[in-house]
């Protein structure tokens, strides 16, 4: 079991014919179940074509009636990523992965309106992932995005993170120390993303086969403040939390365009602080958050 992806995904790549979505879903289609996984690719310009055997179609649509694709992988380029998230949804895919670094913010406030105005309506939701994200693992099943397979395990462990690096740092540490992952989920660093830190808590709290969570945030916005006085009512597991940002100076934006501190609940310090009042074991070193979970285990 994990969440959001299994063996028995069928993945659609948009963007297929780039550089960056020809490498990485080779490199995705070689890891574990991924030759059956990754399904077709899109690019209106070469329907009819193939990658490496990848069937190509104009649109996901038709990825999804041929192919049976239930989820989207997006490496298109910042300035029409915004519209193939929305084609996704248009789809109506089960989860929409959106790498891509970069998309203008107004584009983002755009698709994602569209999105809810879909969904009051009556509409079926997709589930975006990212912009600006690594995308996910189940681990010795399924990996879409671009974290490196070789340092995931199978296993019982958790992680949700705003940092692509900081997951393979806590990922690496838990399998050096033995234990494995159920699922590693990288929802980026965008101000304007889809699934936040609570949605992926409430899916590990849901789930039977994670035991305990490390939960990854960055300064700015009130996602992992609102998370942590979520899992305080709710979460049954436990949870190690870190924050990235404990030395940087307010008001100054860092390199995720979503870390920018505007002071209060928003520094490092605060929601370190506010974790920890919600019964979350914090550390303000990222090289212990794989001890500290084996210590709660």
């Amino acid at each position: 079991m994990s969440i959001l992806i299994n063996k028995d995904t069928r993945v659609v790549t948009q963007g297929i014919t780039g550089k960056t979505g020809q490498f990485h879903t080779r490199m995705c289609r070689d890891y574990a179940n991924g030759q059956n996984c990754f399904v077709a690719g899109v690019n209106p310009k070469r329907a009819g074509e193939d990658f490496e055997g990848v069937p190509i179609y104009g649109t996901v649509k038709d990825a999804k009636e041929q192919q049976g694709a239930n989820v989207s992988v997006i490496y298109v380029p910042p300035p029409f990523a915004a519209a193939a998230i929305w084609e996704a949804c248009e789809a109506d895919l089960d989860l929409a992965i959106c790498i891509t670094e970069g998309i203008p913010v107004r584009d983002m406030l755009e698709v994602r309106n569209k999105m809810k105005q879909k969904v009051a309506a009556g509409g079926k939701e997709t589930l975006l992932l990212g912009p600006n994200c690594p995308g996910l693992i189940t681990p010795e099943e399924i990996k879409i995005g671009i974290m490196p397979g070789h340092i995931h395990r199978k296993g019982r462990i958790g992680v949700v993170s705003r940092s692509g690096t900081l997951t393979y740092e806590a990922v690496a540490q838990l399998t050096d120390l033995g234990l494995g992952q159920s699922s590693a989920v990288g929802i980026g660093g965008d101000p304007i993303n889809g699934l936040k830190h609570i949605d992926v808590m409430r899916m590990f709290n849901d789930d039977p086969d994670t035991d305990a969570v490390i939960m990854i945030g960055e300064i700015g916005g009130p996602d992992e403040a609102e998370a942590a006085r979520w899992c305080k009512e709710h979460m049954k597991k436990p949870v190690v939390g870190f924050i990235a940002g404990v030395t940087a100076p307010a008001g100054k934006r860092m390199g995720h365009a979503g870390a920018l501190i505007s002071g209060g609940e928003d520094t490092a310090d605060a929601k370190l602080a506010i974790m920890e009042e919600c019964g979350f074991t914090v550390t303000r070193n990222p090289s212990e958050m794989g001890k500290l979970l084996k210590a709660m285990l």
